[in-house]
């Protein structure tokens, strides 16, 4: 249920973000500017969310498997990390869409 109003509120925003729902007149700007500042910000924003997920899952494993064995800590701190390389991968994208 809580993913369903979270659908729903994101979907509002977009549409609202869209439509002239202020009654403010037509200012001619360039759309391709706001559409890539959009997709620069939806690409940084789920590469974040997704590797905020995963690291919630990479990190309660890696945590029992260290209180296991702690001579394994060294193999949980690299998955960490390329849970981690996901959102930085969402910035480099990020700065390859607004550089265009």
């Amino acid at each position: 249920m809580r993913y369903l109003v979270f659908v729903i509120g994101i979907l509002s925003v977009l549409v609202l973000g869209f439509t002239n729902v202020y009654g403010q007149e037509e200012v001619e700007s360039s759309a391709s500017g706001d559409m890539k500042v959009l997709g620069a910000g939806f690409a940084f924003g789920l590469a974040a969310l997704g590797a905020g997920i995963g690291l919630g899952y990479v990190g309660s494993a890696g945590l029992a498997v260290i209180s296991e064995n702690p001579a394994l800590q060294s193999k949980v701190f690299i998955f960490i990390g390329m849970v981690e390389s996901i959102a930085i991968y969402g910035i480099v994208m990020m700065f390859i869409i607004l550089g265009q």
